[in-house]
């Protein structure tokens, strides 16, 4: 068993925590917040679409971030060998599964919306705008399920790991 420094460790769990509070919360204020704050203040579909991919854009940067963070804080914790702050298959698997499942969003998924957007809000002719649209929007509902699949996980890892910490008399 190696002993880190008892500092870096909580040093690494501050950072984990941090990390899935901005995972989380970020998508729980972009849906809960941010959406229905667009769609009831800008004046139309194609300036608010337009600022909620920016808004979006930035998320994914957090996201990045936050993936970097609990993966090497995974490792860490892991490489430590110290059994209070053992690493368990179960979040093993979320974790992965939440960064497979961003990097399909982020990688593939939107900018492949952001394309048909753009192909969308450029164009005047109404029948092809209509087809841009509809492109898009089938393009949004897996983006969407995506979206909250990796809200779901993102909080069956904290609870992972607050009962983790009870189990554990709060290590």
């Amino acid at each position: 068993m190696r002993r880190l420094p008892y500092w870096g460790m909580v040093g690494c769990l501050i950072l984990e925590w941090i990390a899935l509070a901005v995972w989380v919360g970020g998508m729980i204020v972009l849906s809960g917040a941010v959406i229905p704050a667009v769609f009831n203040t800008f004046g139309g579909q194609d300036s608010g679409g337009m600022f909620l991919t920016r808004a979006f854009e930035g998320y994914h940067r957090f996201v990045i971030g936050a993936g970097a963070i609990l993966c090497a804080a995974l490792w860490y914790r892991r490489w430590s060998g110290d059994p209070i702050v053992d690493v368990g298959r179960s979040e093993m698997i979320v974790l992965g599964v939440m960064v497979m499942t961003a990097g399909l969003i982020i990688v593939i998924l939107h900018p492949n919306a952001v394309a048909l957007q753009a192909q969308a809000f450029a164009t005047r002719d109404e029948a092809t705008k209509k087809a841009a649209l509809e492109g898009l929007f089938r393009v949004l509902l897996p983006i969407r399920t995506l979206y909250m699949l990796n809200l779901v996980l993102g909080i069956v890892l904290i609870g992972i790991k607050a009962k983790r910490s009870l189990d554990r008399g709060g290590g």
